[in-house]
């Protein structure tokens, strides 16, 4: 036991005389943030490599994202099944969907500060709004690959997305535009968005929501997007329906 011990820290040590300086970061960066010891450094390079227009480019983080995008909704949802048993199945696709929203994924991806992890190019390249998120599922699927499910299931519940934080997210709307919608619909009451370009006294352009319900104009709520100005708009709605009516109410039983 005590030689297996030996030749284990041998061969750690021997592996990272042969990391460049960056992998050396990179390895180091990333034991910290799973809590063990990452073993094929080619997978993390990749997960954190951009996509650039080279054509000598071998890999970028595309490929790892899609997989890890599988790999977190299998994970988290057999998590939900496991945790909620009297749960019905609109409350198990409605808390997948907080944990697993692009919002919450780029929260995750920015709270572990994943993008200093990315492989620098000569080049400036700019980085898409999404990409914290992005890197965050590019980094599970590589985690899967390096350790396999039950391993990469327990860093995920273990260091990356804890039994803790996903209680939280319980009680949290995700969009206030699609609560609305499911509560119209149960009430059997219309609700639309009428939304249109404004330009403003500085010659910005934004956009300019009004939500209906039935015949009554209920909010408006302007943004830089329509969908941003529509999900303002509603939220705007939610709260001056909500004082009246139980929005809310308590789908996690049938």
């Amino acid at each position: 036991m005590e030689l297996q011990k030996y030749f284990s820290k041998f061969l750690l040590k021997n592996r990272k005389r042969k990391l460049t300086e960056r992998d050396l970061f990179l390895s180091t960066r990333l034991n910290t943030i799973l809590g063990t010891e990452v073993q094929n450094m080619a997978l993390y390079r990749e997960a954190f490599s951009l996509k650039s227009s080279s054509k000598n480019q071998d890999s970028n983080y595309e490929r790892l994202e899609f997989l890890g995008d599988s790999v977190l909704g299998t994970i988290i949802s057999c998590h939900l099944f496991q945790t909620y048993p009297q749960a019905n199945e609109g409350y198990l696709t409605q808390m997948k969907s907080k944990i697993v929203n692009r919002k919450n994924l780029n929260k995750l991806g920015e709270d572990l500060k994943l993008t200093d992890l990315l492989q620098k190019s000569g080049t400036a390249i700019a980085l898409g709004e999404n990409i914290s998120g992005n890197l965050f599922e590019a980094l599970i699927g590589a985690v899967y690959l390096d350790f396999h499910y039950d391993a990469c299931k327990r860093i995920i519940l273990e260091r990356l997305l804890t039994p803790g934080e996903i209680n939280k997210l319980e009680n949290k709307i995700v969009s206030y535009k699609g609560l609305l919608l499911e509560w119209s619909q149960k009430k059997k009451i219309g609700i639309k968005y009428e939304t249109c370009e404004e330009i403003q006294v500085n010659k910005a352009i934004v956009f300019r929501c009004h939500v209906w319900l039935g015949e009554e104009k209920i909010a408006n709520a302007t943004e830089t997007s329509k969908k941003k100005a529509e999900e303002k708009a509603a939220q705007r709605a939610f709260y001056i329906l909500n004082k009246k009516e139980n929005i809310l109410g308590n789908p996690k039983t049938l």
